[in-house]
């Protein structure tokens, strides 16, 4: 017997035990064997087998089976938790196996979808837990400060509960609610302020019930005044401590009432009726009942249970219960253990693993504004965020405003009757969408939806207003009614809207679900992003940087699929270069670059922004709509997102190797059109709106070291004598340095909506690059060198990125340029600095378009696709 076929006998014996361990049905047995086997005949699967085995049935159990008159079921009712416990394997190590066996097995889309669900209401719930203990040693006793219990004879069975008994409880009437509520229970800040609400019916039940005073702790701040007396008896009515419990957690009181009143309590009166929780239906109360207590619980958990099997969700009482760390696979915080003792680095570093893909990184290219806050929690980060987004809406009515009104009625079209239209038709797409099959869940999910699409409608409201006023600060007098019928526009707005909203409630949002469900074509949609963050100033820092990282999705993938407008565009122009795009004082000057030998690059980053930018990253721009919407150059736009100049700079270049680069303060305007021959030393002053102003340069350094100018004579006309003075104020104009002649500059920049489009991707494709020739220490000649490769790629091979990634073509430049230099970089040093940048994905290195229009990945192996499975290879 061959090695590799007695690994393969030992797996087969270990799988059977498995199976015999999770009484697992032959079917689904037999499939997850054979995928196993096509799996280590392919790939190297490293680590322990077990956890490849724990894999492979979990996707064969939760394959559809049929079931008597019932037509199909999720799955054949086999716990992930009972998997995981057999298979030796915690749970983040599950979901980071379970990825890469997608990835290696092909899985439909759908399965992967249902997988990030279960993934993403884990991480959610991992962040509640970490408030559910501090909140819960608030409000109750610490279990070290429970009398002992008394003994009591036969008949008197009924024990008191006691506050462990409490905290499981709580929990368990949580994570069932939140599962039950299936748009909310990824939702963070819902789900949070269900968790307030399971706080409030139990904390009421505590001051009603007999007796128990005794589970509640008397420094709770939150408490009736006369709680402590010892003749305290409760009053009569409803108990509501939402607000108390809002203002001492973080929680926003009029979400929390709205999800007690339109969630919560229908929830819990129908587990009342149906006698999952005893006691008096019509207060809801009396489950904390020595008599009731023992029965509710026993009922409440065989009924989680039973959701749990059917859904092939993940039992949520792995946080509570024994060995939750283990199972789980960070250090998470115990009812029991002391505070103090969660608060060393090492906790915090650990317990931030799940709420990872709850934060929004910041991009490369906005980190020069934005700092990146490692350790900040990402429900405060959205409690925040929800908060601003309040405070923005606060005091706007359903509609348009009084001065919206009258602006779009004095357009020699008024568009109002079209935008009530477009916005009916929009809503009416959305809440489809959202609408579930189930009939008891149909109206909660459809008043979620509502309730999104609202806010976000108020939302398009505001920002339109603001970008009409700043259209007229740009445009002057001129009648916006061509502006203002511009479609796309429009639903890209309102597309953006809810995404801020979404991303406000739900992090980090949920793009580009957005714009499928109203079929925006991403090219377009991304155009509005920069228009909306100039516009409205109130955007939380959150929010800045998730619509940033937006956009990065559109220019390094999204904008390049087939069948995108982009590709329309361009069959009508060519793609240009950088230099064509690209500001000169954006561009990275150096010997070679003047000669022409090798094309201009990026530079790092552009000019400091002043201190008094509108907003941080975000200084005034003159480009209007028009000019981002018309694919035909219409405009002068002149820099990407968060690096325009500050109102009133003047950018002053020169088109000859003799005169230096400054900016001035802005002048008197001016136009010489004449020919300036070849060689000769000029100023140009280029103003915001795009004029510019040529100046031809004769003079003589004086003893100061400035310049005295004198007259030239240009093709028969001669310049009035001026001196440096009056032409350029108080600046004072250092000696020309002589360098080797350069290729003249373009008298202008290219412009419209196409060139803005890739002034942006090279200006990200140069941070991308910069980041990663830094970690992999590439010189700067081989960095210019790569980046001649890839603006070489992108302009004259441009089908080469149709449906691939931007980050693809980086990658590969850096490859092939360091081979054919002598300074080889392995694909795989390569592929581990590019993990280490906040865009990376697995995806982009794992399944590759190559020719045929099929994927394949980038890391396999002729004989065999080594590797791919390697725990150490992602991110």
């Amino acid at each position: 017997m061959s090695d590799e076929e007695d690994v393969m006998q030992k797996a087969r014996t270990r799988f059977d035990d498995l199976c015999r361990a999770l009484n697992m049905d032959e079917e689904a047995s037999t499939e997850a064997w054979k995928s196993y086997e096509s799996m280590s005949r392919n790939f190297t699967l490293e680590g322990n087998e077990l956890h490849w085995l724990g894999c492979a049935l979990y996707v064969a159990c939760r394959s559809s089976v049929p079931t008597v008159g019932k037509g199909t079921a999720e799955g054949n009712y086999v716990s992930l938790t009972r998997i995981l416990r057999c298979s030796e394997m915690s749970l983040i190590e599950f979901f980071s196996k379970l990825r890469k066996w997608q990835d290696m097995t092909n899985l439909p889309q759908d399965f992967r979808q249902s997988t990030d669900r279960l993934e993403r209401n884990f991480t959610v719930s991992a962040v509640i837990f970490k408030k559910y203990v501090p909140i819960f040693k608030s409000i109750f006793k610490a279990p070290s400060e429970e009398p002992p219990r008394v003994h009591r004879s036969r008949k008197q069975r009924r024990h008191p509960c006691t506050v462990s008994e409490v905290f499981n409880f709580c929990w368990v009437l949580f994570v069932h609610a939140k599962g039950n509520f299936p748009m909310i229970s990824d939702d963070l800040v819902n789900s949070y302020h269900l968790l307030l609400c399971a706080f409030d019916l139990v904390l009421t039940n505590a001051l009603m019930c007999n007796a128990r005073k005794d589970l509640l702790n008397p420094d709770f701040k939150g408490l009736p005044e006369d709680f402590n007396n010892k003749d305290y008896r409760p009053s009569a009515g409803h108990f509501c401590f939402i607000q108390q419990l809002c203002e001492l957690h973080d929680g926003l009181v009029l979400e929390a009432k709205g999800v007690k009143e339109h969630f919560w309590k229908p929830f819990i009166r129908k587990l009342f009726h149906k006698r999952i929780l005893r006691g008096k239906e019509d207060s809801l109360t009396g489950f904390l009942d020595p008599m009731n207590f023992g029965d509710s619980f026993l009922s409440l958990s065989r009924l989680y249970e039973e959701h749990v099997l059917a859904t092939g969700s993940l039992d949520e009482r792995i946080f509570t219960g024994e060995g939750a760390n283990e199972n789980i696979g960070t250090p998470g915080p115990c009812l029991c253990e002391g505070m103090e003792n969660q608060d060393s680095t090492t906790y915090r570093l650990s317990t931030n693993i799940p709420a990872l893909a709850l934060k929004v990184s910041t991009p490369l290219t906005g980190r020069r504004y934005i700092q990146e806050v490692r350790l900040s929690s990402p429900l405060s980060s959205a409690m925040k965020s929800l908060g601003r987004l309040h405070t923005l809406l606060s005091g706007t009515k359903h509609g348009p405003s009084a001065k919206l009104t009258e602006t779009l009625r004095g357009c020699a079209r008024d568009p109002s009757g079209v935008i009530r239209q477009r916005l009916k038709e929009m809503f009416d797409i959305y809440s489809q969408h959202y609408e579930d099959s189930g009939v008891d869940r149909k109206v909660m999910e459809k008043e979620l939806a509502l309730k999104y699409f609202h806010l976000a409608e108020a939302l398009y409201y505001r920002i339109l207003e603001s970008i009409i006023e700043r259209e007229k600060m740009i445009l002057g007098d001129t009648d916006l009614s061509c502006i203002l019928e511009q479609d796309i526009f429009h639903r890209s707005l309102l597309a953006c809207c809810l995404e801020i909203v979404t991303f406000s409630y739900r992090p980090p949002g949920d793009f580009p679900n957005v714009i499928n469900i109203f079929q925006l074509p991403a090219y377009h949609f991304y155009k509005v992003i920069e228009v909306l963050v100039r516009s409205e100033q109130g955007l939380f820092r959150e929010v800045v940087k998730h619509l940033n990282q937006v956009e990065e999705q559109v220019l390094e993938s999204l904008a390049w699929t087939s069948d995108s407008p982009l590709w329309q565009s361009l069959h009508s122009a060519k793609v240009p270069s950088c230099q064509e795009v690209m500001p000169p004082q954006y561009l990275e000057q150096n010997e070679e670059t003047n000669t022409g030998s090798i094309p201009l690059t990026p530079v790092k980053s552009g000019p400091d922004l002043r201190t008094n930018s509108i907003f941080k990253g975000v200084s005034p721009s003159p480009t209007s709509l028009q000019d981002r919407y018309s694919s035909p150059p219409t405009g002068g736009f002149r820099r990407r997102l968060f690096v325009d100049p500050v109102e009133g700079e003047i950018s002053v270049t020169s088109t000859s190797s003799s005169a230096p680069q400054t900016s001035i303060p802005k002048t008197a305007q001016a136009s010489i059109v004449t020919a300036i021959p070849a060689g000769q030393t000029v100023f140009t002053v280029t103003t915001n709106n795009g004029q510019t102003m040529t100046i031809p340069l004769q003079g003589i350094a004086n003893e100061s070291g400035s310049i005295t100018l004198i007259p030239v004579q240009m093709g028969g006309a001669t310049l009035q004598s001026l001196s440096a003075q009056t032409l350029t104020g108080t600046l004072a104009i250092q000696s020309p340095v002589t360098r080797p002649a350069a290729k003249p500059a373009s008298s202008s920049l290219r412009k419209g909506s196409l060139s803005l489009f890739f002034r942006k991707v090279y200006h990200m494709a140069s941070v991308r690059l910069r980041d990663l020739c830094a970690k992999l220490d590439i010189s700067s000649e081989l960095r210019r060198r790569i980046w001649t490769c890839f603006e070489y790629s992108v302009v004259h091979c441009t089908n080469m990125i149709k449906d691939r990634h931007m980050d693809q073509l980086l990658m590969c430049a850096v490859y092939v340029m360091a081979k054919v230099t002598k300074e080889d970089r392995s694909f795989q040093n390569i592929m581990k600095c590019y993990r280490s940048q906040p865009q990376a994905s697995s995806d982009v290195y794992r399944s590759v378009l190559i020719s045929g229009r099929s994927q394949a990945s980038i890391t396999s192996d002729p004989n065999k696709q080594s590797s791919a499975a390697d725990s150490s290879q992602d991110p």
